[in-house]
């Protein structure tokens, strides 16, 4: 589709409008966050999945169901544990005694939005049962391929600080999140307002979904015809090549990622109430889409040189394309 304004494009409309009731819905439970909330929204418009890594008590739980809540769709909740089995999340097949035959027991794994809190509290083999749902929207349970329900989405949770009784995710996983956010702590007067607004009873009892799962899925369709200029296909190109070249980093960005970064910036163009992308949706997403997916050199790390520090050098080094 070719760059045309507005006007001519009222379904771009449509999915701001959409945004802005999604933010201020989940703004009554999650104060002064609303570029945090945003780009949950703009992961949720490519059908992408969330890791949410902050310190505790900052509200990563109370985002996710707050999302969650705000969707007419499907909702489980995974709490993970070292004791956690694959088949806890996936089901099982079990022989039903009055019927004689093997029955299959859904897992929690089989909704539309599934908050997977502390994921990395979870030993490596049960989180790698979640490889084929992140990546292929299917379960394999004894022999048998399941399509999830659409969409699906997983929003994840963990903790950067505690180690003990954690195990790191791998790159591959790392590799299948859409984006990786941080809350960060609340503005004194947003934490005033935090003890105010819960102070009598907590507002998520209350929320209400605001959208449903096909409309969901049909302003996904839309948000994949928004309009990119060569030149800034070949800005993200640029990033995400400049990542594997980069002196300081290890496993640069995968074409997953380059994909990923696109497909992000669409949704903020739609977000924002255009058809076409600018250079200043890509910078906007870059950190939170690559970020976790760079793998840092030692001796980098040791310098105190983190990935969200070399992507902002990265960026300031690409030419950026100008109409």
């Amino acid at each position: 589709m070719n760059k045309v304004d507005a006007e001519e494009f009222p379904e771009i409309e449509h999915i701001k409008k959409t945004a802005d009731k999604f933010i201020s819905n989940v703004g009554k439970v999650i104060v002064g966050k609303e570029e945090v909330i945003t780009q949950v929204f703009i992961a949720l418009l490519c059908e992408g999945h969330v890791l949410i890594e902050d310190v505790p008590g900052v509200g990563k739980t109370q985002l996710a169901k707050a999302v969650a809540s705000s969707l007419g769709c499907s909702f489980k909740r995974i709490q993970c544990t070292p004791d956690l089995l694959p088949s806890d999340i996936t089901g099982v097949q079990y022989f039903n005694q009055k019927t004689s035959d093997f029955e299959f027991r859904p897992g929690p794994v089989m909704a539309n939005i599934v908050v997977v809190d502390e994921i990395n509290r979870a030993m490596p083999r049960t989180q790698s049962c979640l490889l084929e749902c992140m990546q292929e929207k299917q379960i394999t349970v004894d022999l048998e391929t399941m399509h999830l329900p659409r969409p699906f989405i997983i929003i994840a949770t963990q903790n950067p600080i505690e180690q003990e009784g954690t195990f790191a995710l791998p790159e591959a996983q790392l590799d299948r999140f859409l984006l990786r956010l941080e809350i960060g702590h609340p503005s004194k007067d947003e934490e005033g307002e935090i003890i105010l607004r819960y102070q009598k009873e907590n507002p998520l009892d209350g929320l209400n979904s605001v959208i449903e799962a096909e409309e969901l899925l049909a302003i996904r369709k839309t948000s994949g015809d928004i309009y990119c200029d060569i030149s800034v296909r070949d800005y993200i190109i640029g990033i995400c090549r400049k990542t594997r070249e980069h002196e300081d980093i290890k496993l640069g960005a995968s074409p997953r990622a380059t994909l990923g970064l696109h497909i992000a910036s669409q949704a903020m163009a739609a977000v924002h109430g255009r058809n076409y992308i600018i250079p200043d949706d890509v910078k906007a997403l870059t950190v939170p889409v690559l970020a976790h997916r760079l793998m840092i050199k030692t001796d980098a790390r040791l310098r105190g040189r983190s990935a969200k520090d070399i992507l902002k050098d990265i960026i300031s080094q690409v030419p950026v394309p100008v109409e």
